[in-house]
């Protein structure tokens, strides 16, 4: 394989693992690869992490992928039997012959490759990965080693120490001199690791091609966004979890220039005609109205099974923006609630959204939205004041519960702004033990986050 293709490779690898790569960061690595050159391993290395690689939870990806798209760093297998004397080589072909007699073909081959030092070539390694059946394996963590190891029970690889005795046997019994066969032995165990890590390496790269091949067979992911959360498949759902990255960075430049126009401020009517009576009503000095644009958070999330989906996103979308917020404290609940704040702000993502999704144990049909309201109003009122924005996430179903819409209106009042995301249709407010229409004359805003794209524009509009 060509450098350019192998590297091309990586940089598709990469991504399909759930690394941010854009177009103008692969052109940077073409650049600094064209200036640096490909020589020295290290610097070719450095030159793509520092131009592919944004943020600390990226660098494992990169470090396990990169030796096996380039390589350790470890010579090639050498060749045992270079520094022979003619009458030594004779010998060794002749004790290769004996053992022959009653050796398989694929120990053969083995032995082949560990003596002569030529290694596998590339159509030998395609057709073991078609026999090992690493199209059938799925990419992780330590999925390289498991494929290499299928790839050496194809080989005999444990009965390869037993079959290399036996040639040391054969070579005494010939005559050669102790030193010479300790040397072969040292050289042929240097040989068997240095197989090892090939073995590796091919067995890596080919799950991850795999990987690539089948990302770009999924579903485009604009289709995905539009597709209702509850009719998600698993890997669906994975694709969806990749793309949040990406939707959170977009969030955050539109935030971020949100901002900067909000501390240059928009022209204050009255302002400047009080400021400039001086000057006979002369505009001369101009007053600006300055805003306050980073929303100060309360979320109040369902995480009842049917609201699991739509609560991991939101979660997800919500972590990844925690710096376009001035403060957010984040609660749970299903029957009670509990607050979760320092479950978002001290795990990582993933911990983060699996301990708050999990912490309170789901029941059949117990979810209790007025009890937990009365809960927040006793023990977390002080956390929603006139610059809080506080965000329901629920259906609105609350199981013929009191909906406890006094305290649900004594929040609005106290808020900047009450606003609730719901999955559900309209059409289906108000129907069995839904309280939606009660709650929705309370609220600033309702908005349908039935799928991704509506979740992510509902975010958009409270980062407002």
């Amino acid at each position: 394989m060509a450098m350019e293709e192998r590297i091309a490779r990586f940089v598709a690898a990469l991504r399909a693992s759930g690394v941010r790569v854009s177009l103008a960061e692969s052109q940077d690595a073409w650049r600094a690869i064209e200036f640096l050159g490909i020589v020295d391993r290290e610097a070719f290395r450095l030159s793509l992490r520092s131009t592919l690689v944004k943020d600390a939870s990226s660098q494992p990806t990169f470090d396990e992928l990169f030796p096996q798209y380039f390589g350790t760093g470890a010579p090639p297998l050498i060749n045992p039997m270079a520094e022979l004397t003619p009458e030594q080589q004779q010998m060794l072909q002749d004790a290769l012959r004996d053992l022959m007699q009653q050796m398989a073909m694929d120990l053969q081959q083995l032995l082949d490759w560990l003596l002569s030092g030529r290694g596998p070539s590339q159509e030998e390694l395609d057709e073991l990965a078609q026999q090992a059946e690493l199209d059938q394996m799925t990419p992780s963590p330590y999925g390289a080693q498991r494929a290499a190891r299928r790839m050496q029970d194809l080989l005999n690889w444990e009965q390869l120490q037993e079959l290399l005795d036996q040639l040391w046997e054969l070579l005494a019994e010939e005559g050669m001199d102790p030193a010479t066969i300790e040397e072969l032995q040292l050289r042929v165990g240097d040989n068997m690791e240095r197989l090892e890590q090939q073995l590796e390496q091919f067995a890596g790269q080919s799950l991850r091609d795999q990987q690539i091949e089948e990302s770009q067979r999924q579903k485009p992911i604009n289709d995905l966004m539009q597709r209702p959360f509850s009719s998600l498949r698993q890997g669906e759902m994975d694709q969806l979890r990749e793309q949040v990255r990406r939707l959170a960075a977009r969030l955050r430049s539109r935030a971020a220039l949100r901002q900067k126009r909000g501390k240059q401020g928009t022209l204050d009517p009255k302002s400047t005609i009080r400021a400039n009576l001086r000057y006979g009503g002369v505009p001369f000095e101009m007053r600006y109205k300055q805003r306050r644009l980073k929303p100060k958070l309360v979320t109040i999330l369902d995480v009842s099974t049917s609201m699991r989906p739509v609560a991991e996103f939101f979660l997800r979308i919500l972590y990844e923006l925690q710096d376009q917020v001035q403060k957010t404290r984040s609660f749970a609940f299903i029957d009670h609630l509990e607050e979760v704040t320092s479950d978002m702000t001290s795990l990582e993502l993933d911990e983060a959204v699996y301990v708050v999704l999990t912490k309170l144990p789901s029941g059949y049909y117990n979810t209790n939205l007025g009890y937990s309201l009365e809960q927040f109003e006793s023990d977390h009122m002080d956390a929603v004041d006139s610059r809080t924005t506080v965000i329901v996430l629920g259906d609105g179903r609350n199981n013929y519960n009191d909906p406890n819409l006094e305290t649900f209106s004594k929040i609005g009042q106290r808020a900047r702004k009450l606003i609730w995301m719901n999955p559900e249709y309209p059409a289906q407010w108000g129907t069995g033990d839904s309280d939606m229409p009660a709650y929705a004359p309370l609220c600033s805003a309702v908005y349908q986050v039935r799928n991704l794209a509506q979740l992510t524009e509902a975010i958009d509009h409270i980062l407002v």
